[in-house]
């Protein structure tokens, strides 16, 4: 089945092979022995606990191939797994604070993602993401330094620590971005303090167009209602949900498409929270008893809330909707 992802962290794509391959190149040592003992050291039960294992992970991106290399080895592997479009995420803080600067970052991926599309007929685009637990000067700061590769650039996110960093500290920043012609995301992580109101915060004070994650939504009947309204969309990560709180979420899914709610599957960290789109699809589909139908919903609502052209947007439906008939 042709299938767009819409949440997906380059940075969490980062698998051990790679990392030990990166490392080498760089002159770097690391605390583990092999790749699968850096694998199985991966003990993480909450956001915060996975969040310190990300970060650390990082250190071993220094030049514009490695984030090259890095970028490729995801594209080729969603490609392997028939994703023909995808809305990938960056973190430039977490480079640009080590004295990465964004440039190498972004030039990277960048390269990457034209090589995709013309070896892989994979189309791409980046989302940047702000850390929320830092300030936000620092979001400020980073997206002047975006714009110069506005066109690069589609959008805009917020992740990391939700734990006192809300929707509402990045008000103005996201504002801002609105007037530089970005569209507009933010995370809000399952089953976190506060969950309910910071959705509530991204739809009313901030207005965005998806909220990633944002399965807490159903908790509250007017938030759904006015998801609904708005025509938003939520990107689920079910095998990622399934490490940092009590499970995969997968009959909250089925609620949500129950409810009309234009959710997707998406696979988040698949290095960390190991599965691609695939993996998730079946996981998701064997809990919740998903119907082929419901598979094929999922897959059309990523493409309808992604973030092409129209035209571009009808194309991969209609591929979509014509391989679903061949199946039927």
């Amino acid at each position: 089945m042709p299938k767009a992802e819409l949440h997906l962290h380059l940075e969490g794509t980062l698998e051990p092979e790679l990392k030990f391959d990166l490392a080498a190149r760089n002159g770097l040592d690391l605390p583990y022995e092999s790749a699968e003992e850096m694998r199985a050291a991966y003990g993480f039960d909450d956001l915060a606990s996975f969040l310190a294992v990300y970060y650390e992970g990082m250190s071993v991106l220094l030049t514009e191939r490695d984030f090259y290399d890095l970028a490729t080895a995801y594209f080729r592997k969603a490609h392997s797994q028939n994703v023909v479009y995808a809305e990938v995420f960056f973190d430039p803080q977490a480079h640009t604070t080590r004295g990465i600067p964004f440039a190498t970052v972004v030039e990277g991926f960048r390269r990457a993602q034209q090589d995709a599309e013309a070896e892989l007929g994979l189309r791409t685009q980046l989302i940047m993401c702000f850390l929320r637990d830092l300030s936000a000067e620092s979001a400020l700061e980073t997206l002047e330094q975006s714009l110069r590769y506005g066109d690069w650039i589609v959008g805009i996110g917020l992740d990391s620590d939700e734990n006192g960093n809300p929707p509402v500290k990045f008000k103005e920043v996201f504002a801002r971005a609105r007037r530089e012609g970005f569209r507009l995301t933010m995370h809000c992580d399952v089953d976190q303090e506060n969950s309910v109101e910071h959705i509530r915060q991204c739809l009313d004070d901030i207005a965005v167009e998806r909220v990633d994650h944002g399965v807490n939504a159903l908790q509250d009947p007017a938030l759904i209602t006015e998801i609904n309204r708005r025509g938003l969309g939520l990107t689920v990560c079910p095998i990622s949900n399934s490490y940092v709180t009590d499970g995969l979420k997968a009959a909250e899914l089925k609620r949500l498409l129950d409810e009309g709610v234009r959710a997707t599957v998406n696979s988040d960290d698949p290095a960390y929270f190991p599965g691609y789109m695939n993996e998730n699809l079946i996981a998701v589909e064997q809990a919740a008893q998903l119907t082929e139908d419901e598979i094929v919903q999922l897959a059309r609502n990523a493409f309808t809330i992604s973030w092409l052209p129209a035209e571009d947007r009808d194309s991969y439906v209609d591929a979509l909707e014509a391989y679903a008939a061949e199946q039927a």
